[in-house]
């Protein structure tokens, strides 16, 4: 629960059947560079289009495919407590490490109502949950004093963060339980998140560039700042092209010019349009061509470490 961690696009194949053996790819691309955690059958995954057999599978496949080698975090996110209920029991079933459950969408609860859905939850499973507050997305925030209270539930471990307010991180650090992790969901504040005594990011941009991601975490981790914002400034270009249409729509262009998967998404998600894949190629090959050619980065890592993060192509099959 530390770290970057990426969130998994779920892979389609042309007839919009699960397309497993990209799925493969995708895991070992994250467990080859070093990745902690995967997320699977979340945001980037497409979940509101997942029947929840689908999800159900997806989260085995993660964990047959991992072998041991890496946590699997399972989404099983819902706006109706007992299909929330639902999918925590079956990703449990499923051999899931965690699992991940927002703040319930649409039908706008109020604060009370939000924490007696996510105590519910936890009184259906063994496993760690990982609250998560989108609120545009779910048209409601989870307030700091409900978190306060979900955090004395022992088997509620972190929140994923996708407001982008850095204040809150501050607020809520030093009076949560010191077991209790705080992850940014917004690749555009992971560095400010890190910096401001943060844990990590859940991630999308980490599916293009995990060990870029990886080292970046690394830095802020033993106070190197000055490698930390290089890297940051390296990626900035690929988060704001990976931001430029519905998630995740760009995501899996770019992971389709690396040879991970194939670009299609379930509707109403379509590909994105002629300007935003030419953003998104030039962005990748930013990185691509940093990784080759760029000068030695400056400060102590570079001085120590001859090995630089790379971005990988990859042939698919």
């Amino acid at each position: 629960m530390t770290g970057f961690i990426a969130d998994l696009p779920t892979p389609f194949n042309e007839d919009q059947t699960i397309d497993w053996n990209s799925l493969e790819r995708l895991c070992e691309h994250q467990i080859g560079s070093g990745a902690s955690a995967i997320l699977v059958g979340e945001t980037m995954g497409e979940a509101a289009t997942l029947s929840r057999d689908e999800q159900e599978c997806l989260v085995r496949a993660a964990v047959r495919l991992s072998r041991g080698r890496v946590a699997v975090i399972a989404g099983a996110g819902s706006n109706s407590t007992s299909q929330a209920i639902d999918l925590t029991m079956r990703a449990e079933a499923s051999g899931a490490d965690a699992v991940m459950s927002v703040v319930p969408y649409y039908n706008k609860p109020m604060q009370a109502g939000i924490v007696a859905h996510f105590k519910a939850i936890a009184t259906s499973t063994l496993l760690p949950i990982i609250l998560h507050d989108a609120p545009g997305r779910t048209a409601r925030e989870l307030s700091d004093e409900a978190i306060g209270q979900l955090a004395k539930t022992a088997q509620i471990v972190g929140l994923r963060d996708d407001t982008g307010d850095i204040a809150r991180l501050l607020r809520l650090k030093t009076v949560l339980p010191g077991h209790f992790k705080m992850l940014s969901g917004e690749d555009s504040t992971a560095l400010a998140h890190l910096v401001s005594g943060g844990d990590g990011c859940f991630s999308g941009v980490s599916n293009i560039a995990p060990e870029f991601c990886k080292t970046l975490y690394e830095r802020c981790s033993l106070g190197d700042l000055q490698t930390a914002r290089a890297l940051g400034s390296r990626l900035a270009a690929a988060t704001e092209a990976l931001s430029q249409d519905a998630t995740p729509a760009c995501t899996k262009y770019a992971l389709s010019l690396l040879g991970l998967m194939a670009p299609g998404l379930r509707l109403p998600l379509v590909e994105p349009d002629r300007a935003s894949k030419i953003m998104v190629a030039k962005a990748i090959a930013a990185l691509c061509d940093w990784d080759l050619h760029h000068a030695a980065m400056q400060g102590s890592w570079s001085e120590q470490h001859t090995r630089t993060p790379r971005i990988v192509r990859h042939q698919r099959k």
